[in-house]
């Protein structure tokens, strides 16, 4: 869990070492400056969830640092003052000051109005983020199965878990990877924030801009109100970029700003707002070729795909079929309000039969179609409309080289072949197993296949 952040800004040094070391023993993070010039500074820098501001500083008044603070990123403002006035107060206030404390201030008055405050800033941001997701989202284990292929991700993903670095989720089409994000948030030491996510296949560039980073009232023909951003709403959370590699390259820029900088701007706006995300992103996508294409941004690639994960698809776990299946099936009896129904031993073959294009998302688009079509408490396979040669006996492909030894050595030994015959051309080679490029890089990974090494 993230420790929540307060800037202190105070030129008295004993009232100052007296409210840090309160406040760090209640468990928050804490910055300090001692007038306007060095509290910009590290308020840039820091990024407080509260600011605590002596009224009077060498340098200026609480009332200078109020405006900037509050319009920069929404970030609360509270004043201390040995001189009280009613008339600064109110002023004060005005500016948006959350609250107005005289000096000596009582230490656990002031833990009360910090926790408040941080309080309604986390359930605002999480209300807003629920407002944008598919809340209704049906959530699966990511890691439900027993295959290596799997065991290898969950692994994999719990190493990531202590580090806010990005993360790049690779994956085909319906494998479940914003539930894989999703998973690593709630996991995470963000847990408790916001989860925002957003698709970007199809997406033209000024939406995109406008979902991401938000807009003035008037910055655009049809732009009637201010709104927030997905990073704003995201603040402390995290970002969920579903096929990034379809991203327009001028937004690619801006959003290498936010991750260097951690620095924003909303359309037609001229102040740059501060936030702190955590950014995890996905693709169907060979990476490697949009670069190379000039299609995405080599610096951004570099920057997103800090941490790599690769979600298999499930004509590679075809023993977890059956457990996928169960657990989908579960669900969706419990949502529309029906018994426990269960797969027939002829269902289940037919559904590791099958070689599954759409992933999860399509297994359970046949198990929900089946369970309409289904009047028993046995689904069984006539009611799932798959391929009729899905049921038939499977043959050995004729291009296959039968080899003795484990599964995963005769695996080994012809994606190899492979790739010598094809001179290590990915393209051709995922044309040939019949997986995608990601796959391909995904397997060699597995069996420390060195691509470079075999071609000419």
């Amino acid at each position: 869990m993230l420790r929540n952040r307060v800037l202190l800004v105070d030129d008295e040094p004993g009232p100052r070492f007296g409210i840090r070391r309160f406040l760090k023993s209640k468990g928050f993070d804490v910055e300090e400056a001692d007038d306007c010039a060095s509290a910009r500074v590290k308020f840039r820098a820091f990024h407080p969830d509260v600011t605590i501001v002596d009224f009077r500083l060498p340098d200026g008044t609480a009332l200078d640092l109020i405006p900037e603070f509050h319009s920069a990123d929404g970030s609360p403002v509270i004043v201390l003052t040995a001189y009280a006035s009613i008339d600064n107060a109110v002023e004060a206030v005005k500016l948006g000051a959350e609250q107005f404390f005289t000096k000596p201030v009582e230490l656990e008055a002031l833990l009360v109005v910090i926790q408040r405050i941080v309080g309604n800033q986390r359930n605002r941001r999480q209300i807003q983020a629920d407002a944008l997701t598919f809340e209704g989202r049906r959530r699966i284990d990511p890691f439900l199965g027993t295959s290596d292929a799997i065991k290898e991700l969950r692994d994999k993903t719990e190493a990531v878990l202590r580090t806010d670095s990005p993360i790049l989720i690779h994956g085909d089409t319906g494998t479940g990877k914003t539930v894989l994000a999703r998973w690593i948030h709630d996991r995470g030491r963000r847990a408790g924030e916001a989860f925002v996510d957003l698709n970007c296949a199809g997406i033209s560039r000024e939406f995109l801009e406008t979902e991401l980073f938000g807009h003035e009232k008037g910055s655009f023909t049809g732009a009637t109100a201010t709104k927030q951003g997905l990073l704003e709403v995201a603040h402390r959370g995290t970002v969920f970029l579903d096929e990034i590699g379809d991203m327009d390259s001028q937004v690619q820029a801006s959003l290498l700003k936010v991750l260097e900088e951690k620095r924003f701007r909303r359309l037609g706006d001229v102040k740059d707002r501060t936030v702190d995300v955590r950014l995890i992103a996905a693709t169907h996508r060979d990476f490697r070729a949009l670069v190379e294409e000039n299609r995405f941004r080599q610096d951004l690639y570099y920057r997103i795909s800090t941490l790599e994960l690769f979600v298999p698809p499930l004509r590679e776990r075809r023993d977890d079929i059956p457990l996928l299946a169960e657990s989908i099936l579960a669900r969706l009896a419990r949502d529309l309000g029906q018994k426990p129904v269960a797969l027939s031993e002829d269902a289940q073959r037919v559904l590791c039969r099958y070689d599954w294009p759409g992933n999860i998302r399509e297994l359970r688009n046949v198990l929900e179609r089946g369970l309409l079509r289904s009047h028993s408490d046995v689904l069984d396979a006539s009611m799932l409309a798959l391929p009729a040669d899905v049921a038939a006996p499977a043959t050995a492909s004729p291009n296959v080289v039968k080899r003795s030894g484990t599964l995963d050595e005769v695996e080994r030994d012809y994606i190899e072949q492979v790739l010598r015959e094809e001179n290590g051309l990915i393209d051709r080679v995922a044309d040939r197993l019949g997986v995608s490029r990601s796959a391909v890089y995904y397997k060699a990974r597995k069996h420390h296949i060195t691509i470079s090494k075999i071609r000419n």
